[in-house]
């Protein structure tokens, strides 16, 4: 039986109540926390900052998932390292020179994530898929959370993992926006490894049994 993570995705969460949310997660069926940074550039959004993820660090008790939505993500990669991220994630489409920036994560203690707009052709990653730990796909296109799941996101999540076999690589496929009940089961058959979801988490009004019934996918 196939297993698979489900990464809670903190922008979703009650700001007001953070540390009540962090808790929830911690007690769940969940394995990893997802934690959206945008710049208000790369993205047309202002999510954390520094201080807030190191709060949240604080409380976490399971692996730390840092999609960075950022321009220029280079700047700061020691930085989320000392903030406690495990995987370090930058978009495909925000760095110049990529593998140098995979290296600098890894470098820096943390796994090596990339992510593709929607529109990001799968084919880009084929020289530096042995060098990354996880794919995030964005199923969405990233800034807010809430949106509709795009449909395409299935022929590219095939797509990368007829990649990541060809290569004979150890990469992770994330998916990153959208995710229901409706869509997990068709995505972790597909080849997913890690569904983020958020709002079908924390608007859920029972957000341990939304997590654990992600979780429990059966097949």
């Amino acid at each position: 039986m196939k297993t698979h993570k489900i990464a809670p995705s903190i922008l979703a969460a009650d700001f007001g109540n953070l540390q009540r949310d962090i808790e929830m997660v911690n007690q769940s069926e969940a394995d990893w926390f997802h934690i959206d940074i945008m710049d208000g550039v790369f993205v047309p959004n202002i999510s954390f900052g520094m201080p807030v993820l190191k709060a949240i660090s604080q409380h976490a008790q399971k692996f730390i998932d840092v999609h960075l939505m950022i321009v220029d993500p280079d700047r700061y990669i020691k930085t989320f390292a000392d903030l406690g991220s495990n995987m370090l994630t930058v978009h495909y489409e925000a760095c110049t020179h990529l593998h140098r920036t995979l290296q600098a994560i890894k470098a820096a203690g943390m796994q090596a994530g990339v992510a593709l707009n929607p529109h990001t052709p799968i084919d880009l990653l084929k020289d530096v898929i042995q060098d990354i730990d996880l794919v995030c796909v964005m199923s969405v296109n990233p800034g807010f959370g809430g949106q509709s799941f795009i449909k395409n996101t299935f022929n590219k999540v095939a797509e990368l993992k007829e990649l990541i076999l060809s290569k004979d690589a150890d990469t992770l496929i994330e998916i990153d926006g959208g995710v229901t009940d409706k869509n997990a089961k068709k995505l972790v058959q597909t080849g997913a490894d890690i569904l983020v979801a958020g709002s079908f988490v924390f608007k859920s009004e029972e957000p341990i049994e939304t997590i654990k019934e992600l979780k429990s996918l059966s097949f």
